[in-house]
């Protein structure tokens, strides 16, 4: 099951622009027939390509793959073996092959590694992964490999649209990895086993990528449940005061100040009650 964070391909589908040549004259391709293996038969190149862009706009999308191979094959070093490589990695990528698209991908970086498309082929394998990634009950490989290409793509092309949108994917991940971290933690908290719980809530709030994550007021509140557990009632106020201080209108705040007040402990920062709406500011009662 893929988590619900992960985008929808209808974004990540818009770059293929980026690699298409828009110089070529292409007609549609109705239907959708089903697939037969391409057979061998010497052809010009760009009838190959052309016809492989085709079935890319028809959504046949290992047909696409068979002729951008045959691409490939017939004609190695043209320009146009360069670009069917890069068609690969989207047809593969839209048929779910993930493993297949990074495969792609990597031989084009391997080829290719200071074209300008190169770029397109490290986002695309971030973004494999990313697709990848699972609940957080699971194991987080993908996700950890998502951030490191991620990462990649920002430090190697930081203008790019491709950083704009790593960007934004990164704290996604960040957020996941957080989110792990947090369930780990209530295992071991459920267990009676603090100090394993309090390392892993201590995770959360002392990695600067993880502390921009939703997860970060739980994780001071937890910190508050665990400390108080241990009689350790002057840390757990310390958490206690660093998430009023930075988080004063969560709920996490209000149930920290009261497990606190119960242990009659007080703190400066007063929990913030709900606050209005802009309506019922407007109109008392309103929605």
């Amino acid at each position: 099951m893929r988590s619900p964070l992960l985008a929808s391909k209808s974004r990540t589908g818009l770059t293929l622009l980026t690699v298409a040549v828009a110089a070529l004259s292409l007609s549609a391709c109705a239907g959708n027939k089903p697939r037969q293996k391409l057979a061998y038969e010497e052809r010009p190149v760009e009838a190959l390509y052309n016809t492989g862009y085709q079935r890319l706009q028809s959504k046949r999308w290992m047909d696409a793959v068979d002729y951008f191979q045959e691409v490939e094959r017939q004609h190695p070093y043209s320009e146009w073996a360069r670009r069917a490589i890069l068609m690969q990695v989207y047809a593969y990528y839209q048929n779910n092959n993930y493993q297949d698209a990074i495969a792609a991908a990597d031989r084009f970086i391997a080829l290719f590694p200071g074209n300008p498309s190169a770029s397109y082929a490290f986002y695309m394998k971030a973004v494999c992964n990313f697709e990848q990634i699972v609940d957080v009950g699971r194991d987080q490989g993908y996700a950890e490999a998502a951030l490191a290409g991620l990462r990649d793509v920002v430090r190697r092309y930081p203008g790019s649209t491709y950083a704009t949108d790593a960007r934004v994917k990164i704290d996604m991940v960040n957020d996941q990895l957080a989110g792990k971290e947090m369930t780990v933690g209530r295992y071991y908290q459920r267990a009676n086993q603090p100090l394993g719980a309090l390392n892993r809530y201590k995770t959360v709030i002392n990695n600067p990528d993880f502390q921009r994550t939703s997860h970060t007021p739980e994780a001071l509140y937890r910190l508050v449940e665990v400390n108080l557990s241990l009689g350790l009632t002057e840390e757990a106020t310390r958490n206690a005061a660093v998430l009023g201080h930075n988080f004063p209108g969560s709920p996490w705040y209000a149930e920290a100040y009261a497990l606190l007040n119960e242990r009659g402990q007080s703190l400066d920062v007063k929990p913030e009650g709900k606050r209005e709406s802009w309506l019922q500011r407007l109109i008392p009662g309103g929605a």
